[in-house]
Formats: C-alpha cells, structure tokens, sequence
C-alpha cells in the first residue's frame, strides 16, 4: 500500500488526512506538523480564546486519539528540514521518510514587523499560533494601552477583543481606509463606527514610523509625527504563503504553490491545498485565505489523490466576529463596480455587482441576506438591484427574480 505523507498540521493538513481515510485509504498516512500541539482552529485564537472564553481542547479539530485510531501517524513539533522530489524522501532532521504521495498544506506565516524600527522588541505580538496567544494574554489587562497595527479582519478582531477587556486601544492603519483591500468602502464604515462607538482610537491614513524601547516596547512614533506611549503591540499587517520548504524543493510557485484544478503540484507525486496554494479560478490564479478553503480543496485533493480526477471548484465564504456583529461574506468582490445596501431593520448586507452580474455580499448580522447571497451566487444567478435594495423586497423572492 502506497504511503502519503501530508506536511503541515493545520486545518487542511488535517482535513486531508480524515478524507483519505474516509475515502478508504488502507495504506499508511503520516501528518507532520511543527506545532507541539493536534492540529486545531485558528478562527478562535483572536476571538473566544483571547477572550479566556474557550479552553485549548476545545480548538482541537478532532481529539488526539482520533489520529491513533484511525492509523494516522501524527508527527507534532517535528520541523521539515527538506523535501527531494525525486528521490521521493521527506527530511525531518536526521529522520527520512519515504512517500508514494506527498501534501503540502503548510499553510501562511504572519508579516511581522522588521527589526530596524523594533519589531523584535519584547511585548511586540503577531495573531497566528497557539503559542502567539498563549504570549499575549497575560499583557492583555485593562488599562494598558496597545497599539494594533494593520486594519484588516485580524487587527479589527483582536481591537474589539482588546476594548471588551478594558485595554485602551489605538489602531493604526497605513491606507485610506481599513479594510481597503477585502471590502467596500461602505463596509469600511460600518466598522470604522462600530469601533468608535467602543472607544478605539481608529487612525487611518496613518502608519508606524518606528517602534521605542529598551529591549521591550514602550513607545510609538507614528507618520504623522505624532507619539504615542504604549504597554504592547499587536501586528496585523497581513499574512504570506508559506512556500520556502517547497521553493527549496524545486516546486514550482506563483502567489503560493501553484496547482492545477486537481492540486496537483509542478512535482510528480506533490500536492497543495489551503493557504499555501495558488489555484486557477474563472480564468485567473487566486490564493483564498480561508477555513472554508483549506477544508473543501484539501478534500477535493485527498479524493484526487486517489484517482478521481475531479477538479476543486471554490465556492468562497468567510466571516469575522467583532463585538456583536458577525460578518458573514459570500462570493469574491474581485472586479466590483458598485455596491448595494440593504437594510433590512437594521441588519444590513452590502450586495457587490459587475454591472448586473451579482459577485459578493456582506452581511452584518444579516443571516439571511447571508444566505440568500450563498445560494444566488453560487447558482450563477443575479437578482434586479432595485429589488436587492428595497427593504420591502422579500429576500427569499430575490431567488425567483
């Protein structure tokens, strides 16, 4: 029986390595990650386990016997040293492992901060790992002050855990508006207000010159000139795919891993899911950041893996919870030439349309506009706009129009 060996123990790592064994697979599989810990869900670490809210066993995908139970050999705090294609061996220091097939879904590392202007000062923090936050929480008090750089979802979450536990906020962003690159600019203000209205010193048009301080940070001097005093740093500036392990291996890359609609890698035998993959999408190569992503393509490539040659075609959603509100988005915003509002009594969902063609919606505590949006683009079906903004419109006729 053939052995697959999956490198990186995250969501689509793990999700892969379920489906194979769903599908069948008697062979041997062999999940290497680098965390110390089971695989488990980064959504939670900026929200309900920041918050104290959740307990570490409850962000574990599956519990740490499932992987035994289901001869799944799980290899954890075990850094990949290399990869030789041809040879077929994967390189974990010392020890090789031989493969039949091999998987990357290494996932994205966080941008951090370059050391010149203090980002490897202590109390300087990136959102990404168990072992991020697991540093952070303790400086996470009321009363100190922390300075969030970066306005996009992970900035503006960790803002909100920040002001729920009493800390003085202030965010940073060095574009016009947060969320510049993701949304619209009426999304933008929705959230622009519901940070000010919980109290966060939201500068936009703004960024950090430099970060002060003796081995620790103590201080920010911002674009503007203006200073400011601070306890901690938190830095949300984005987020790469992590593909230097295959890049070395000869892989090729393009915006990630570049795989065809099956997953398949430029390497005989190698595929690629989640974060780290580039994949064709209407045309055009795209990277989707997203849980939703790592799991179906990672499925998707465990079935291929197996011979059954069927394409991944995304079907994109993603969400970010932030004080009350949750953010439920359907469809890619990519190509947009405007938006429209719905309020439907308050719950408001902004519809992204390319002349009549329906591409995105965004819906703050809107579940049904959410919804409705989901299944409209996903049918390839786009309603009036007129009757997209008109309250007295019911959402479920937008289905028949």
């Amino acid at each position: 029986m053939s052995h697959i060996v999956v490198i990186g123990a995250g969501q689509a790592g793990a999700s892969l390595v379920a489906k194979l064994r769903v599908l069948g697979h008697k062979g041997a599989v062999t999940l290497v990650g680098e965390e110390p810990v089971p695989p488990y869900q980064r959504p939670p670490l900026s929200k309900g386990y920041l918050l104290g809210d959740m307990a570490e066993e409850r962000l574990y995908l599956r519990p740490a016997r499932y992987y035994a139970e289901n001869d799944i050999t799980l290899k954890l705090g075990t850094p990949v040293s290399a990869v030789d294609t041809g040879a077929r061996e994967v390189f974990l220091g010392d020890e090789r492992l031989s493969y039949d097939q091999l998987a990357f879904t290494t996932g994205s590392v966080p941008r951090r901060l370059p050391a010149s202007i203090g980002g490897t000062l202590d109390g300087v923090f990136t959102v990404r790992t168990l072992a991020d936050v697991d540093a952070m929480a303790p400086q996470m008090s009321a009363g100190k002050h922390v300075l969030i750089v970066g306005g996009g979802y992970i900035g503006l979450e960790a803002a909100a855990v920040a002001s729920k536990l009493g800390l003085r906020v202030t965010l940073v962003e060095m574009a016009d508006r947060i969320l510049q690159r993701v949304a619209a600019p009426e999304t933008s203000a929705f959230f622009r207000k519901l940070h000010a209205d919980h109290g966060v010193d939201l500068r936009e048009g703004v960024g950090l010159d430099r970060l002060t301080g003796e081995g620790a940070v103590t201080g920010a001097r911002l674009s503007d000139g203006s200073e400011l005093a601070l306890d901690l740093v938190i830095v949300g500036v984005g987020i790469a795919p992590a593909t230097d392990l295959a890049a070395a291996a000869g892989v090729a890359l393009d915006n990630g891993i570049a795989v065809d609609a099956l997953g398949r890698t430029s390497a005989p035998g190698v595929w690629a899911a989640g974060d780290c993959a580039s994949l064709p999408h209407r045309g055009a190569r795209i990277r989707l950041e997203s849980v939703q992503n790592a799991i179906d393509q990672a499925e998707a490539v465990a079935a291929n893996m197996l011979g059954a040659e069927t394409p991944y075609v995304p079907k994109p959603w993603f969400w970010s919870d932030q004080y009350d509100v949750k953010l439920q988005i359907a469809g890619l915003n990519t190509g947009y030439d405007r938006v429209v509002v719905r309020d439907d009594a308050g719950a408001i969902s902004h519809w992204y349309y390319a002349g009549n063609t329906l591409l995105a919606v965004d819906a703050m505590n809107a579940p049904r506009a959410y919804m409705v949006g989901k299944r409209l683009i996903e049918g390839g079906k786009s309603p009036d706009a007129t009757l997209v903004a008109d309250p007295a419109t019911e959402l479920k006729d937008l289905m028949r129009a």
